[in-house]
C-alpha cells in the first residue's frame, strides 16, 4: 500500500510542478492573462487549500481562522487557487523545522475581503523585501538547500492579483517570519 501512495505522491508533484511552470509561464510571458469570471467563495477555497496542505506537514501545522458567513466573489477559479496554494506552500517551506502557520480570512467590508497567510519560518532580509514579487527573484537563503525558491511563485501570484484588481503585500522579519496579505476587493474587478 505505502509504495502506491509515495509513488502517486511523487507524480502528483511532478505533475502538479509541471502544470505549474506552464501556466505560469504562459500568464507571466505573454502579459495578457485571460481571467474567467468565475463565482467563487473565500472560505471554501482557503479550507480547501489548508486542509490539503495540513497533510504535507510533518511536524506542527497550520491554524485556520475563518471569518463567519460566505465571502463570494468573482475571479478565475484555476489562478485564484493557484494564488491561495503559493502562499500557503511558501509558508511552508520557508517554515522552520516545526511549522506554525497562522491562516485567516476577514470581511473588512461588503466589497472587501482579506486573506492573511502569516509563518514563524526564516523570514526575509529587508533589502530583498521589496524585491520578491520580481520576475525570477529568489531570496538567496544561504545553505537552505531544500528551498526551491521563491522564483516564478511569488511573482506569478503578484500578476494574478493585478490583473483581477487585489493587492498583495508582505511584512517580515528576518529570522522570525512572514505574513502575507492578499486583499480582495469586489467592486475592482479589471473586464
Amino acid at each position: 500500500f505505502t509504495p502506491f501512495v509515495k509513488m502517486i505522491d511523487e507524480e502528483n508533484k511532478r505533475l502538479g510542478g509541471l502544470v505549474e511552470q506552464i501556466l505560469k509561464t504562459a500568464v507571466l510571458d505573454r502579459g495578457d492573462i485571460k481571467m474567467k469570471r468565475d463565482d467563487l467563495e473565500l472560505n471554501e477555497i482557503v479550507s480547501r487549500v489548508v486542509a490539503k496542505s495540513k497533510i504535507r506537514i510533518p511536524i506542527g501545522g497550520i491554524r485556520l481562522e475563518q471569518a463567519p458567513g460566505l465571502m463570494p466573489f468573482i475571479g478565475d477559479e484555476v489562478h485564484t487557487n493557484n494564488l491561495v496554494s503559493n502562499l500557503v506552500d511558501n509558508a511552508i517551506k520557508y517554515s522552520k523545522k516545526e511549522v506554525d502557520i497562522f491562516v485567516k480570512t476577514e470581511k473588512i467590508s461588503n466589497e472587501e475581503f482579506r486573506l492573511t497567510v502569516q509563518d514563524k519560518g526564516i523570514g526575509i532580509k529587508n533589502e530583498h523585501l521589496d524585491k520578491i514579487f520580481d520576475k525570477l527573484y529568489r531570496v538567496p537563503t544561504g545553505n537552505v538547500h531544500n528551498v526551491k525558491g521563491y522564483g516564478l511563485g511569488l511573482n506569478y501570484v503578484k500578476a494574478i492579483a493585478d490583473v483581477q484588481g487585489w493587492k498583495v503585500s508582505v511584512k517580515s522579519k528576518f529570522g522570525e517570519g512572514s505574513t502575507f496579505v492578499l486583499t480582495i476587493n469586489k467592486s475592482k474587478e479589471n473586464e
